[in-house]
């Protein structure tokens, strides 16, 4: 594949309604798209899923279309890549930038895909037709996120997230329980506590959860693996995750015993397979993190999730849980709780340019 011409839009898409975490509420969407062209003129799209603000990782959404402006589009423009695995070795002159990156690795192994005439999911590995599909329910009040949960229910979801938050936690996700004695229940922190919160965290046992997810700072792998030597429920780290070498790290450590892989925050598809690798070899379970994605990152997430190290439901809900209109032609669509993988070539939903072009903000060819 040589790449003669990549198209950069910046876009938003406003939630239908704000979604809150500890780190804030999301009521507008900023992201990026690329477009990458090879020469036989097969395409390929990827998103960057940074934030407009800081708040979550080092990069937004302006580092990242300066880093993709002024470095990495300029590099792979004209240069023949034969596989998207290249990317992780082609990009390390460029310290950093996971993200920017991403977009890029994404962009590639759906051209890759397309080029070879089969589904993203099959040239990754995947085996599964369907993947089980998770919802993350944001801090509210709690008559909010009870009936937000029922109505989740009743279209057939599988795993339910609930952000937790100091003075927002126990007591609220006891209702919880109470109200659903038998739901497949798990708390994310979003690294809101300390080491000090142990017993806080200890109570959370009582609740039978599948997990409890990033209670701790990103780089608190030694008290991680303290807390979970206290706790019977597993503990599962996200924000840690930002690299290959910080999953090595956290296996090693026993800072958990359940990884997230959000392919846009570590750099791609590329890394995503390593990490899927290296949890095979260990035993560890899987599962494909959101970040409140349009369709296009979403697609590449559905992919992903089909291979078989990804065994717990992640969270790839459908388009119309957080837009009314999305990038991707008729959106993606979950069915009793599941999302077909698509049998198509490359990411196998219908991007809507004439939509993006509506929308972009910004839309520059290089």
């Amino acid at each position: 594949m040589k790449i003669e011409n990549i198209i950069l839009y910046r876009l938003s898409l406003s939630l239908k309604s704000p979604f809150s975490t500890k780190y804030g509420t999301v009521k507008d969407r900023e992201f990026l798209l690329l477009k990458v062209k090879d020469e036989t003129g097969a395409v390929g799209w990827g998103e960057c899923v940074a934030f407009d603000a800081p708040w979550y990782t080092e990069e937004t959404v302006d580092t990242c279309e300066y880093a993709l402006k002024h470095f990495l589009i300029p590099f792979l423009k004209g240069k023949k890549v034969t596989h998207p695995r290249e990317t992780t070795k082609l990009f390390s002159f460029v310290q950093g930038h996971s993200m920017a990156k991403a977009s890029l690795d994404l962009a590639l192994w759906d051209l890759y895909a397309k080029k070879l005439g089969k589904p993203l999911g099959k040239v990754l590995g995947g085996t599964a037709s369907k993947i089980s599909s998770g919802v993350a329910i944001g801090i509210s009040d709690e008559e909010s996120m009870i009936q937000s949960i029922d109505r989740y229910v009743k279209a057939g979801y599988k795993r339910f997230k609930i952000k937790i938050k100091p003075g927002h936690d126990y007591e609220v996700l006891k209702k919880i329980r109470q109200q659903f004695p038998d739901l497949p229940l798990m708390a994310d922190a979003n690294a809101s506590y300390t080491f000090t919160d142990m017993s806080l965290l200890e109570q959370l046992d009582t609740l039978n959860l599948m997990m409890i997810e990033q209670p701790f700072g990103k780089d608190e792998f030694f008290q991680h693996s303290e807390l979970q030597k206290v706790l019977k429920t597993p503990i599962c780290l996200d924000e840690s995750i930002t690299s290959v070498e910080k999953a090595y790290q956290a296996i090693q450590f026993k800072s958990c015993k359940i990884l997230v892989v959000k392919p846009g925050r570590i750099g791609g598809l590329s890394p995503s397979l390593q990490i899927h690798e290296l949890a095979l070899k260990h035993h560890f379970p899987l599962w494909v993190g959101g970040m409140i994605e349009s369709g296009v990152s979403r697609a590449h997430n559905v992919a992903l999730a089909s291979l078989p190290g990804f065994t717990i439901p992640g969270d790839i809900s459908a388009s119309d849980r957080y837009w009314r209109r999305d990038v991707v032609k008729k959106g993606i669509k979950v069915s009793d709780g599941h999302i077909e993988v698509p049998s198509e070539s490359g990411l196998g939903f219908f991007i809507d340019e004439p939509f993006i072009d509506q929308i972009a903000t910004k839309k520059e060819e290089f």
